[in-house]
């Protein structure tokens, strides 16, 4: 082969195994994704900044006597830091059972018996809650019918909103854990429990008073019918002095 072919036919196999190479080193240098297209180090979401860090935890608190019975809310929270609220015509008789070593029945609280839609929402004594950016909400439930809890916040000037978005499996607990970035919001009525108006184009989250879940309907009593079981509720979020 003459000197000239040969050179021509060794840059036809070295250009494309450059251009393989500067490719590979260009991913290389791209931070890796973890679950959910977060990065492995210093997880960010779509909405940028770290993840929110955890705000409140509460697992409810039985009573020496255990069994089922009317939620009481100086007694049921297990963190001395929180209020626990109840809202709606017939919030009295939601209901606190479970067990804190039975998975498959663990502490919660359950609206079965309650003849309206009911609210419940824990307070921070000490602050109020950023919910922006990629603030979170994981709680663990259990459903029957077609209930499903949404979430709730009252904000710091005492608007109240309720998410579109719904919760809960008929067949077992499970955890739910979802960023509040892609939740949107409609007004409620928090004495009757019913939404108002359209879903908002935005929602100011930046001080949030209380948070916590509204199921929408109606329980139907003991039995599969229809009611809300939720247990551990977590919220991730920038604590904001009082």
């Amino acid at each position: 082969m003459a000197p000239r072919l040969k050179q021509l036919s060794t840059l036809v196999w070295l250009v494309p195994l450059g251009i393989a190479a500067l490719s590979f080193f260009a991913l290389a240098q791209q931070p890796a994704e973890g679950p959910g297209g977060g990065k492995a180090k210093g997880v960010k979401g779509k909405e940028g900044g770290p993840r929110a860090p955890l705000f409140l935890r509460e697992e409810w608190k039985q009573t020496p006597a255990g069994g089922e019975h009317a939620v009481t809310p100086a007694e049921a929270v297990s963190n001395p830091n929180l209020e626990l609220k109840l809202y709606g015509p017939d919030a009295k008789n939601i209901q606190l059972t479970g067990a804190a070593a039975d998975e498959g029945n663990p502490i919660h609280l359950w609206n079965g018996i309650t003849e309206s839609p009911i609210a419940v929402t824990l307070r921070d004594k000490s602050n109020f809650v950023d919910l922006t950016g990629v603030a979170r909400i994981k709680w663990n439930t259990k459903m029957s019918g077609l209930h499903q809890v949404h979430p709730v916040v009252k904000l710091a000037d005492g608007t109240w909103l309720v998410g579109d978005r719904g919760t809960g499996s008929v067949v077992d607990w499970h955890e739910d854990d979802f960023s509040l970035a892609d939740v949107r919001w409609l007004r409620l009525d928090i004495n009757k429990i019913l939404t108002k108006g359209n879903l908002l184009e935005k929602a100011d989250l930046t001080k949030v008073d209380e948070v916590g879940f509204a199921d929408l309907m109606a329980g139907s009593g003991h039995g599969p019918g229809g009611w809300a079981d939720v247990g551990k509720i977590e919220v991730y979020g920038k604590a904001v002095a009082r």
